[in-house]
């Protein structure tokens, strides 16, 4: 049993997200607030009907809603029109199992007929009149009233769903790095340990931990102690006082017993390897699930630790179906490109997901690196080698004061040939990217290699018009004139040809004494819009 797609709406910051997924391994990878975190809650919500560990209708609070559509919406009723109240909507589909057959219908946003389940919050006709006095002044609206909200929570067969015993899969999250205090770090191992435990063993630790808290008031220390604390009764009770270890219920061997490694107190350990233990031994309580949800498991963990962890989970992994969310190039390569899912704020794809087949091939043979570097910015800059992105990059700072980078911009360095292939990804997740291209002496050939993506709005190629300025090397010496070009290689050239000569056997050298010069220098038109 598996998940095959997953549909949101207005939940958090995915205003929208229509996901396929693989049976087995899914690595979700992308930036910061892209929606990774959110598209695993969801999941495990509409699975679950569970929020933080609780009830969806206790932690149900209007920040559930995507702000952009709520700010919206009161601005539409602030204009004088009528639309229609946010709501939010998760659908989980699920693959065609027997097992699952009380699930399926084709009561879903897709029509389709597959068993899945649904997770609607609306608002409850039964308190319209209420609504409605609620935004009869829009000016006073700062939030949705989700106490006039309900929450629907339906299979595909339109059957209510009363708790997720109702739904025969299981769903584990694991969120390790989650643990915000050594307490809840603590607690959270213990909770897992204590599922590994039959009911003999949990009763043996019960009983050994109350034999335990009696023979603490034997001691003779102990009873010296309480025998003067009974001489002050009467001064502040007329009760004898005295110490004792908690006995009662809520006192129980899992509040009092602390987890160790090698002896030491877990929360002592470091971050990596709680996080580490943390995802093993929840993967090892999570057997009976059929669906585990693993939040960036790359968390404080190095190089050689997190080569061992991914090993592990794909080790045992089995049958279930495992989505890790991910920023590391290394657990994308790790686990191979043919299960990445490159997702950006409700746009999603896989690699197998473009259409050119032969594009499809050299991404999946190719490092991870550069693929993961185009997701992860805010905006890429495409060059045809290093003296190019040398020489953009310092051209950005002079621009703008600070590295590209440092203002989400990547410039990535790429085979021409392999410019089209990137561009595919970028226009699938919306990426913004410019290319910086020589003109190769034709310029119609440049304009009819990219003619798909000329006038685009998010791609853009920059080039230079002159054709006997064929490469990045006389495009510099175009824009700056010989004496500049001495001045920042050190060198005293008498004619343009013997600067060209150098410049062209010394490529490297040349972009590096660019980028790291004093000399104020401008660089070429194309660069200079491509930066701009």
């Amino acid at each position: 049993m598996f998940i095959q797609r997953v549909v949101v709406k207005n939940y958090r910051c995915l205003k929208t997200a229509n996901v396929t997924l693989n049976a087995k391994l899914n690595v979700i990878v992308g930036n910061n607030e892209c929606g990774k975190s959110t598209l695993l809650e969801a999941t495990n919500l509409a699975l679950t009907g569970q929020l933080n560990g609780r009830p969806l209708l206790i932690e149900l609070h209007p920040y559930l809603f995507n702000l952009d559509l709520v700010h919206s919406y009161i601005e539409s009723l602030m204009n004088g029109a009528s639309p229609a109240p946010p709501s939010i909507l998760i659908e989980v589909y699920l693959a065609d199992d027997p097992a699952l057959a009380k699930l399926r219908g084709d009561n879903n946003s897709l029509g389709l007929d597959l068993p899945g389940v649904s997770l609607l919050i609306e608002p409850n006709p039964a308190h319209a009149g209420d609504f409605a006095q609620y935004i009869s002044d829009p000016s006073e609206i700062r939030t949705l009233p989700v106490e006039y909200y309900w929450i629907k929570w339906r299979d595909f067969a339109d059957n209510e769903i009363i708790n997720a015993r109702s739904i025969p899969l299981q769903i584990s999250l694991i969120d390790a790095s989650a643990m915000k205090n050594n307490t809840a770090a603590s607690r959270y191992v213990v909770d897992i340990v204590k599922e590994s435990l039959g009911t003999k063993e949990k009763v043996d630790l019960a009983l050994s931990y109350r034999l335990m808290k009696d023979r603490f008031l034997e001691q003779p220390k102990v009873k010296a102690i309480n025998d003067t604390l009974a001489a002050k009764k009467g001064g502040v009770s007329e009760k004898v006082i005295s110490v004792s270890l908690d006995t009662s219920a809520r006192a129980s061997w899992e509040t009092g017993i602390m987890p160790h490694l090698d002896d030491i107190p877990l929360p002592l350990v470091g971050k990596g390897e709680q996080n580490s233990v943390k995802i093993k031994l929840a993967m090892e309580t999570s057997a009976k699930s059929h669906i585990i949800l693993i939040e960036e498991a790359e968390s404080h963990l190095s190089y050689a630790s997190l080569n061992e962890l991914i090993g592990h989970i794909s080790a045992n992994a089995g049958a279930r179906q495992i989505f890790i969310t991910t920023h590391s190039s290394f657990v994308l390569n790790k686990l191979g490109v043919e299960s990445v899912l490159l997702f950006s704020r409700g746009d999603s794809m896989r690699l197998t997901d473009l259409k050119d087949t032969s594009t499809q091939d050299y991404f999946m043979k190719l490092p991870g690196h550069d693929t993961l570097r185009l997701i992860l910015a805010r905006r890429s800059i495409l060059v045809e080698g290093p003296s190019d992105e040398l020489v953009v990059q310092r051209a950005y700072v002079k621009k703008h004061g600070r590295m590209p980078l440092e203002e989400g911009v990547d410039v990535i360095s790429v085979n021409s040939l392999a410019f089209k292939r990137f561009l595919e990804i970028a226009v699938i997740l919306k990426k913004k990217v410019d290319v910086v291209t020589d003109n190769d002496g034709s310029v119609a050939s440049v304009k009819a290699k990219y003619a798909k993506y000329l006038g685009s709005d998010i791609v853009s190629i920059h080039y230079d018009e002159d054709e006997k300025a064929t490469t990045l090397e006389p495009q510099l010496f175009n824009k700056n004139g010989l004496g500049t070009i001495n001045a920042i290689l050190g060198k005293e050239f008498a004619n343009k040809e013997d600067a060209l000569n150098y410049m062209r056997n010394n490529k490297a050298e040349t972009a590096l004494r660019f980028f790291e010069t004093t000399v104020d220098w401008s660089p070429p038109d194309y660069i200079a819009r491509a930066i701009s």
